[in-house]
This record gives C-alpha cells, structure tokens and sequence, in this order.
C-alpha cells in the first residue's frame, strides 16, 4: 500500500509539472498570437484577458499529450533510479506496478471532466463575447428554446431580431424564419418570412421571402411583396453561429443532458452534442489509454537501450490514437457509426492495444 501511494504521488508530481510547463508555453504562443490578431483594436491588458480566457479551453485539447509525456517521465525515472527492478525483484508484477499511476490518471482524468469542463465552457463563452466586442465593437446574443432559436445581431444602423422554427446541424441554415429590423429610433421599420436563411459572407440569403414594410399610418398587410430571394446584412460570422450553436464544447458536462432535450424538442439536431457528451465521459479512460501506452514502451531497464527510438514510437503511436478518436468523433456526428461506438470504442482499444504492447513485451 504504501508504495502504491508513493508511485501515484510521484506520478501526480510529475503529471502537475508538465501541466504547468505546457500551460506557461501555451499561454506566451496566445498572447502574441491575440496580438497579431487583435492588434490596434485592444491594449495589452484587454488581450491578457481575452489570452486567459482562451487558455482554458487551449490547455484542455491537449490533455492526452500532456498525460502520454507524464507517463514517459514516470516510467523513465523509475527505470533510471531501478526502482521498477526493485519492484519486481520483490515479487510485484508488472500490472501491480500500474495500479497506482493508472488510479491516479483516472482520479485526474475524473477532475478534469468533472471541474475542468465547466470552466472550459464558461471562459469559452466569455472569450467568444469579448473577442466580438473587441473586433465589431457590439457582442451578438443567441438563445434556444422550446419555441425555437432566437438571435440578435445589430450594428450603428439598427438591430434585426431573428427566430428560427430549427437549423441545420451547425446552425448557419435556418427554417422557417421570422426577422424583425428595428431601426436607429429603436421602433420596428420591416418584417420578413422566409422559407429558409442561409449566412454567407457579411449577409443572410433568404428563399422564399415575405416582407412587410412598417411605417405609421399604413397597413402593412397592403404593402407586403413576395419575392424569390432576400438579402439582409449581417455582422455575424459562420464561426459565431457554429460556437454558440454547433459547438458543444461552451456547455458544461453538467448542463449538456438538459441542452440535449431542450435542442430536440425544438427541433435542433443534437446528434453532435450527444456524441460530445459520451466523449467526455470516456475522456478519463482515454487518458488511461494514453499513460498505458507511454509505460508500454518504457517499462523496461534503460541498459537494453533503445530508449530514444521508445520515446518517439509512443509519442507517434500517442498521436495516431488521438487523431483516430478525432476521427471517430466526426463519424459519430455525421452519423457514419453509432454514439456509444464512437466515444468509447477508441478508449477501449487504446487501452487494449497498450495491454497486449506489454504482455508482449513482458519477460516473465
């Protein structure tokens, strides 16, 4: 017992400390990068807050790098010092050596879903309001309800409040549309119906349209003109509508069972927000995946050398993994593969994969 607990603090250390490092990393490349970007249009102090903000959700992406580098640092000092000999040479096997860095990888992955996603979410949405008001000087709002998708865009001229029956997947065609412009006074001057509202570039491309001018003293009903196809200015962006609508990553795990109801009754697709939801609960055995396949390929004693040649093989096999769970994300969401198949087959078979490297690798 107490070597399992001193193996799992020392992988916690270890684990903590390539976070930090990757933290201080990432967060220099953002700030200068939010300085190209933002340039003239914030001071210094406004793009470290829009650089802290965004850091979480940074940080959170690259995870399963972070715990394949703990786990070859662990793995490589305890070989190094022969402290895995040591452990053999009394008797413990090689899968009771993994015991501990394995519980403590799923204490952390736990915490990282359950604490880490949350505050993902939360300073993703901030970051998005703020990097709208910095570059169009006026943020958007987006709300979804049982009535359907509500949105306000706005700009000197005016604001356009538009309600949508449902949209497409990631919310850049909308159904059954209703727009209502208000003009600089704040009264409503027009009102549109249509078919369909498709965002393009700087415009909203509607088929299918109604207008109704609105003027006092006249009877918009008399002046309503039906016509093919409509145009509406627009300050919103396709990345705009995507994160508030298509993203599920700005919704907290906590909340994202409830958004999943309330976007299918609705009438919203929710098939990217369910897949979300189940990889984020297979995140945590993932990570195990990742710290399995790092000890897979250093478990050994470093005087049979090759330990260069380990490093990069499960850095490489590390990142093939992630780009296969990737993968299979985008076939859950188009609906290539079933949900439960594409979050937790990729997990499972990390784990198993890493499994069989090291029974095969075993020496008795």
């Amino acid at each position: 017992m107490i070597l399992h607990r001193y193996f799992a603090n020392r992988f916690l250390v270890i684990f903590l400390s390539v976070t930090a490092i990757f933290t201080l990393f990432i967060g220099l490349i953002a700030y200068v990068e939010q300085l190209r970007q933002v340039g003239a249009r914030a001071d210094a102090k406004q793009v470290a807050i829009l650089t802290l903000f965004n850091l979480p959700a940074e940080l959170y992406q690259i995870f399963p790098l972070i715990a394949i580098l703990a786990s070859l640092w662990f793995f490589l000092s305890l070989a190094r010092s022969s402290e895995l000999v040591i452990s053999r040479a009394a008797g413990r096997s090689i899968f009771q050596t993994l015991i501990a860095p394995v519980a403590a990888m799923l204490f952390v992955g736990s915490v990282i879903v359950g604490l880490g996603n949350p505050i993902v979410a939360s300073t993703k949405k901030q970051y998005a309001e703020l990097r709208e008001t910095y570059f169009d000087g006026r943020g958007a709002n987006f709300s979804i309800g049982s009535e359907g998708l509500w949105l306000r865009q706005g700009d000197d001229l005016g604001q356009t409040v538009i309600r949508a029956a449902r949209s497409n997947l990631d919310g850049t065609v909308l159904f059954d549309v209703t727009l209502i412009s208000y003009g600089e006074t704040g009264g409503p001057n027009m009102q549109i119906k249509a078919d369909t509202a498709r965002l393009e570039t700087g415009r909203w491309v509607l088929r299918n349209v109604t207008v109704w001018p609105i003027s006092s003293g006249e009877n918009p009903q008399n002046l309503a003109q039906n016509v093919r196809q409509f145009e509406v200015p627009s300050n919103l962006t396709l990345e705009q509508i995507r994160d508030r609508i298509g993203n599920p990553s700005s919704i907290s795990i906590w909340d994202l069972p409830a958004y999943i109801s309330q976007l299918e009754s609705a009438g919203f697709s929710a098939r990217r927000h369910s897949v979300w939801l189940h990889m984020e609960i297979a995140r945590p055995l993932f990570l195990v995946g990742m710290l399995l396949i790092g000890a897979s390929f250093t478990m050994r004693h470093v005087r049979f050398g090759g330990t260069g040649q380990a490093l990069i093989v499960s850095v490489i096999f590390g990142f093939g993994l992630y780009y296969v769970r990737n993968f299979a994300q985008i076939l859950g969401e188009t609906g290539q593969i079933p949900i439960l198949f594409a979050a937790y087959a990729p997990p499972l078979a990390t784990i198993l994969l890493a499994m069989g490297i090291i029974l095969h690798m075993e020496d008795g």
